[in-house]
């Protein structure tokens, strides 16, 4: 079952809460950090482009790559008064046609790799695009994350739409799935049933180092969810800021 298909045309609808222009301010207080003005930036699993709206409402020059079609038309939509490319990429084998400033990758979606030599790759194109003293910024759950999750059931819903979804994780696997029911109101007072099924990967913070050390990044440092300082043993969510010298 493909991902983002059916759940691209309520997506946003879903997601209200996430508050993306704090996660903006987040990654541009990572660019003020570098020693190099950054001015392209390319989001890889941009999805419906809510980020990459923001940002290049900010004056960045916006690249946005995702695998989802779906999820890209809801995003050009979005964006369709902003000069923003759309590419729709594996992230895996994504090429650009010039090397950024800066590559940011939000939302857990490197969990969404799920196969670790891929995930490899995605880090090694990432670093062969990034111009010099360029940063790659990224989030992961941890696998805290997941074992938290493992079992438990959630609603989103507002008048006409319901979205039901449970996490279940297997740890030997070290996959969490996720079954995801939409529920869709018809002008007739019945309602329409779709699903899809995600998968995430956990991976450890030591791994993910090790990919982007593998990649060639230098400075490599690690964050606590949305903050400037160390993680916790307890944190479910974790930043990477790489550079590449």
């Amino acid at each position: 079952m493909e991902q983002y298909t059916t759940l691209a045309e309520y997506y946003d609808r879903l997601t209200g809460d996430v508050g993306y222009s704090r996660w903006a301010d987040y990654v541009e207080r990572h660019f003020r950090r570098l020693k190099r003005p950054v001015r392209s930036v390319a989001e890889l699993a941009c999805g419906t482009g809510s980020l990459t709206s923001i940002l290049a409402s900010r004056g960045y020059q916006m690249t946005a790559v995702d695998l989802s079609a779906d999820m890209l038309s809801v995003a050009a939509q979005k964006c369709q008064d902003q000069e923003v490319l759309f590419l729709c990429q594996d992230m895996a084998q994504f090429t650009l046609l010039e090397p950024v400033d800066a590559v940011i990758c939000c939302l857990d979606s490197v969990n969404y790799v799920t196969r670790p030599q891929r995930l490899r790759r995605a880090f090694s194109r990432v670093y062969q695009h990034l111009a010099p003293g360029g940063l790659f910024l990224f989030d992961a759950k941890t696998p805290l994350a997941f074992e938290q999750a493992d079992g438990q059931t959630y609603l989103d819903e507002d008048e006409s739409l319901m979205c039901v979804w449970r996490a279940d994780y297997e740890p030997r696997r070290r996959i969490c799935g996720y079954g995801i029911d939409l529920f869709t109101l018809r002008p007739d007072g019945a309602w329409n049933r779709e699903s899809e099924y995600h998968e995430e990967f956990a991976y450890t913070p030591e791994e993910l180092h090790e990919f982007l050390d593998q990649a060639g990044f230098t400075s490599i440092k690690i964050y606590d969810n949305l903050k400037m300082r160390a993680p916790k043993e307890d944190s479910e969510r974790i930043f990477f800021a790489a550079r590449k010298d």
